[in-house]
């Protein structure tokens, strides 16, 4: 098996490896608007309908909100380790593949991917700029549906990689055993409001690294490794563990990412974020 180069892949690469019958081509693209004033409700809506009108060619489509997302687990809830297998294994997903996944919004795609490295399954990539930069370069895309054959995954689930809300609790009332990280923009970080959530506030001791400014606003790729280890300078000079959140879990596998390009081994993912945190009065919160 050749394992793919990084955690990112460029489009030159994918456009060169497009036709290697081990390469899987992933497109995980979800829609999500904040709520209406007075509301708390986020919506969200499948890409599927934008990958039939146009994908990388080859591409199968990966529904986070129903296959990859446990059914009954509220928001974007990572899947049991059955329930991910099963739809790994209908995607085309065996022990010799090599992944490749992208997004409109990239974090949707290291949503996949960390979710496959949590199950054990490490030669998954993202695609650096996603969708909107290799048809920026006017590169093919395809309509319709696209498959692979059906294949067994194989992995050994890694739960480490995510931290559940007794975790945090700990490190909060410790102030130790971890680094906290909230994704979320500098606005979210010290609202002293929201509509967004039950509760305005962040979890008390995190900082705040904003997603969004990992990537170069000229075409959507992350940052080289020098600017990202600047953006993160104050998280790197905190020993041991990286818990990144955000609002549901998605945005803060961009910051977990990027902590592992910069060689960071102890990263883990709060998939609960703040709409678990900020739902149980009991939990304290940061303001302002």
């Amino acid at each position: 098996m050749t394992a793919l180069p990084t955690p990112l892949v460029s489009t030159d690469w994918l456009a060169d490896h497009l036709d290697d019958p081990d390469v899987r081509i992933l497109d995980a693209t979800v829609h999500l608007a904040a709520p209406e004033p007075g509301s708390t409700q986020w919506s969200q809506r499948s890409g599927h309908d934008d990958y039939l009108a146009a994908h990388i060619p080859g591409a199968a489509f990966a529904d986070i909100i129903d296959d990859l997302s446990e059914p009954d687990g509220g928001w974007f809830t990572k899947p049991s380790p059955a329930r991910f297998a099963a739809a790994a294994g209908r995607l085309g997903i065996g022990p010799d593949s090599r992944v490749v996944v992208y997004s409109l919004d990239p974090f949707w795609a290291t949503r996949v991917w960390w979710l496959l490295r949590a199950n054990g399954f490490d030669n998954v990539a993202v695609l650096d700029g996603g969708f909107r930069k290799w048809t920026a370069e006017g590169r093919p895309t395809r309509a319709g549906a696209e498959s692979y054959p059906a294949a067994g995954f194989v992995g050994s689930p890694r739960p480490q990689l995510f931290a559940e809300l007794a975790e945090v609790e700990r490190v909060v009332e410790s102030g130790s055993g971890a680094c906290l990280i909230n994704s979320l923009s500098p606005q979210d970080h010290h609202a002293t409001q929201t509509n967004s959530y039950p509760r305005p506030g962040r979890i008390p001791g995190s900082v705040n690294v904003f997603v969004g400014a990992l990537l170069d606003p000229a075409d959507g790729t992350f940052r080289p490794v020098d600017e990202l280890r600047e953006i993160f300078a104050d998280v790197l000079a905190r020993p041991g563990r990286k818990v990144t959140y955000c609002g549901g879990g998605i945005a803060a596998t961009g910051d977990a990412l990027a902590l592992t390009l910069l060689g960071e081994a102890d990263v883990a993912v709060y998939d609960g974020s703040l709409r678990e945190w900020t739902s149980d009065p009991r939990l304290p919160l940061e303001v302002g």
